[in-house]
């Protein structure tokens, strides 16, 4: 697949670049951050979500592509219309779960900015995954448990949703007994299912202040920016942290964790350094066991402890979904004397790598 896309791209031309997502996820920013700098955009969309795209914000795409799902963009004629506009698509969560890894490694014969390969690290589950890499870094992770009999402290859960997989079931407990007692109200209630309860991932709860550190590292310049910081906000967890605690108690509800919207943040001036540090970490760690490592955007998520250590706890090795960092964040502002979002973070590589003909440089 690689050698196939690195001919494919010696046909493209390199002044008419487009740049394409799945209609979905994070699609409109990175197709506002192509705008700015005056490339056309393809969005593929699936019948039924695509209003957004066509109606609402039209302006932002030049091309659209309806499909009856997301996962027929691998179909012969579909991939034909894409490659005919010189497309570089950019993959984001949505692509990664309803295309599929599969699909993406091996039929999916579009250049991707990132690296298609590494796109797989993000499930828990797989070999070689965002923990093996972390730990290759050397940066701080949650002590995990192999079974609920070894808690012996405060402990998330991270289970799928039985009817929605993309979203998790966190639950909390504190030893074994409690592990047990809240694993079985929630199976009892439907909202997880014993089979994943199995391949649950348990893990220490660190007691921090969150921070999603938003990253682009360019291969070309071999440099790496700090976005800025986010943080989720979650229902129905939101709302019910608003109440006073006998009015949580009283409602005796399980709260879900569905992620509905992110909101900014800025970090202490002195603790920033440490954040460059994990990036570069990982960055290093990416190359060595899945060259040519990460392309582009990717998130440490994360929580800085009362000893000021950052403890990473995921990772998503593509463009992150929020919006938010380019008006909420100065950090970009402080290198390119103007605010730079993760869309326009994008273009700006792309328009690099085709002033500089590497266009192999950013792309599987």
């Amino acid at each position: 697949m690689r050698q196939e896309i690195l001919d494919l791209i010696e046909d493209y031309d390199l002044e008419n670049l487009r740049i394409g997502v799945l209609g979905s996820h994070s699609a409109l920013e990175v197709a506002y951050g192509a705008k700015k700098l005056n490339f056309e955009t393809v969005v593929v969309c699936q019948k039924g979500r695509e209003n957004i795209y066509t109606r609402y914000y039209r302006n932002l795409f030049d091309h659209v592509i309806l499909l009856e799902r997301f996962r027929d963009i691998v179909d012969d004629e579909i991939q034909g219309k894409l490659q005919e506009l010189n497309t570089i698509f950019v993959p984001n969560r949505s692509f990664s779960v309803y295309v599929g890894y599969e699909q993406i490694e091996e039929r999916f014969k579009i250049p991707l900015m990132g690296n298609r390969w590494m796109l797989r690290i993000e499930e828990r589950d797989s070999p070689r995954n965002q923990y093996y890499l972390l730990e290759k870094a050397g940066i701080k992770t949650p002590k995990r448990f192999t079974s609920p009999e070894e808690i012996d402290r405060l402990v998330i859960v991270k289970v799928p949703e039985m009817k929605r997989k993309i979203e998790r079931a966190f639950f909390y407990a504190s030893t074994p007994e409690e592990y047990k007692e809240e694993a079985e109200k929630r199976i009892g209630l439907g909202v997880i299912s014993e089979e994943d309860l199995k391949h649950a991932v348990i893990e220490e709860f660190i007691l921090g202040a969150k921070f999603n550190a938003n990253f682009f590292w360019s291969p070309i310049v071999e440099g790496l920016d700090l976005l800025g910081f986010d943080r989720r906000i979650q229902t129905d967890l939101d709302g019910l942290l608003d109440l006073p605690a006998e009015h949580q108690l009283d409602l005796d509800i399980i709260p879900q964790n569905v992620e509905i919207g992110h909101m900014g943040a800025t970090m202490r001036e002195s603790q920033i350094e440490k954040i460059f540090e994990a990036g570069e970490r990982f960055v290093k760690a990416s190359i060595e066991e899945y060259p040519p490592g990460i392309i582009g955007l990717f998130a440490l998520q994360g929580a800085v402890t009362r000893d000021l250590e950052f403890y990473v706890f995921d990772v998503s090795p593509r463009v992150p979904g929020c919006p938010c960092v380019e008006p909420t964040s100065p950090y970009m502002k402080y290198k390119y004397f103007r605010e730079v979002g993760p869309g326009e973070r994008i273009a700006m590589e792309l328009e690099l790598a085709a002033k500089r003909k590497l266009l192999d440089k950013v792309v599987t």
